[in-house]
């Protein structure tokens, strides 16, 4: 009995699913086509162009980051650690 839920609940959402994407292509079909073939929802002369006229904002690059080896200013020591078990 439970199976035969979940069946008719997944077929449901099925059809819900199929009901959505035929609405989208209906309202938007043009878009979604142009856009599967590759050619983009807008026309050239409507799709912003790259800035050319000099307005641009240049970005300075960031300085190197220059990571050497450092010295540890307190010298290390080896300690044995030796358990009282033993």
């Amino acid at each position: 009995m439970v199976q035969v839920a979940a069946a008719l609940l997944f077929a449901i959402a099925a059809g819900l699913g199929v009901t959505v994407i035929l609405a989208m292509l209906r309202s938007n079909a043009d878009a979604i086509l142009s856009a599967l073939l590759g050619e983009g929802a807008f026309t050239s002369p409507a799709a912003p162009g790259p800035v050319s006229d000099g307005k641009a904002i240049k970005l300075r690059a960031a300085p190197v980051r220059r990571l050497g080896t450092h010295r540890s200013r307190a010298p290390s020591r080896s300690v044995k650690i030796v358990s009282h078990a033993a």
